[in-house]
């Protein structure tokens, strides 16, 4: 089935390719794509239980559902998703060297 998320935090291409690639290891998500732009994060999911850990990876991350933090929470995953970005960024200049 096709998923799409509304997500807090996405600020760039960095921050797309880090949730790109780490989405892209769990088992049973497919065609992970990312809308910069709209804070959307798209995917196809084999199982209920692909779709919960695709929303634990992005919380990790510092990407919550929006509305799912408030608070301290909330001010923690923006914190989180500055350092998933700047990795973002460091992969994807990586790459382009190579």
């Amino acid at each position: 089935m096709h998923y799409s998320m509304e997500v807090e935090n996405i600020k760039c291409g960095g921050c797309a390719n880090s949730i790109q690639t780490n989405l892209g290891h769990i088992e049973g998500l497919s065609l992970v794509e990312v809308d910069v732009e709209a804070g959307l994060v798209k995917f196809e999911a084999q199982t209920d239980t692909s779709v919960e850990s695709a929303k634990k990876q992005l919380l990790k991350m510092g990407y919550p559902e929006v509305g799912s933090t408030e608070g301290l929470n909330a001010m923690g995953a923006k914190a989180k998703s500055f350092v998933s970005c700047a990795i973002g960024k460091m992969s994807a200049d990586s790459e382009t060297k190579s």
